[in-house]
């Protein structure tokens, strides 16, 4: 029988599904990546628990966080060991090529778009493929992110992602898509989300945010968060 993850403060959730739970697991996290939007990592456990009670997952243990409010040239990929609370990355990630140059701007879910897609998404296998070693993702938001699979919408190791790049260009190399990452830390990166793991992509985008399913637990929208990032965002 498949090995289960449920982690002692998202169980939190499971169990009450209170405000106060989502906020005691969402101080963990921020203590842990100061340098992440609390705002950004409340909505990130907010999908989790949602596509939870939607049936969509049965539990994790690994949670990476992209913020792509922010530009290119800063780390905006966190993932984290829920279980502990604890960081185990904070890296770079490139975004499509047609989402924008430094800063992203424009999102997809439509083949051959070469955008990126917001959401959650839930991870499968590994493979080698053009860009290497490669982890196939599943999008879980209906409209937004579901076409990822056929799309081959994956992380994978790419050499435009690095400081150097970021140094001489303004901005690092852009995907077809996908969140590439640095090529030195990719394996590693890879095999600590495959099989099952999270990844939450984040942009102020108000259709997303308004209408996203895993946001939207029994047709709620996520009122006083969506509020503070849409307050506080330049892109909002």
């Amino acid at each position: 029988m498949r090995r289960r993850w449920w982690p002692a403060a998202l169980a939190l959730l499971m169990m009450a599904g209170t405000a106060h739970a989502d906020e005691q697991l969402v101080a963990r996290l921020a203590a842990a990546a100061p340098a992440a939007n609390p705002h950004v990592l409340s909505l990130a456990t907010r999908a989790a628990d949602c596509a939870r009670r939607q049936g969509l997952l049965d539990g994790f243990r690994h949670l990476a966080v992209i913020d792509y409010s922010l530009p290119s040239t800063q780390p905006r990929l966190w993932v984290f060991d829920v279980t502990r609370g604890r960081l185990l990355f904070q890296e770079l990630v490139a975004h499509g090529r047609n989402t924008g140059e430094r800063i992203a701007e424009r999102f997809s879910n439509i083949e051959g778009s070469k955008m990126s897609s917001l959401g959650l998404f839930q991870t499968t296998e590994t493979y080698y493929g053009s860009n290497g070693y490669s982890l196939r993702m599943r999008g879980l938001d209906a409209g937004f992110n579901d076409n990822a699979l056929a799309r081959a919408i994956v992380m994978h190791g790419a050499p435009y992602v690095s400081e150097a790049i970021a140094d001489r260009l303004g901005r690092l190399g852009r995907s077809w898509g996908c969140p590439a990452v640095r090529q030195e830390v990719a394996r590693t990166v890879i095999d600590t989300l495959k099989g099952g793991g999270l990844i939450f992509a984040y942009y102020p985008d108000r259709k997303w945010l308004n209408e996203s399913p895993t946001l939207r637990c029994g047709g709620s929208r996520p009122e006083r968060t969506v509020a503070r990032l849409e307050s506080s965002s330049p892109h909002g």
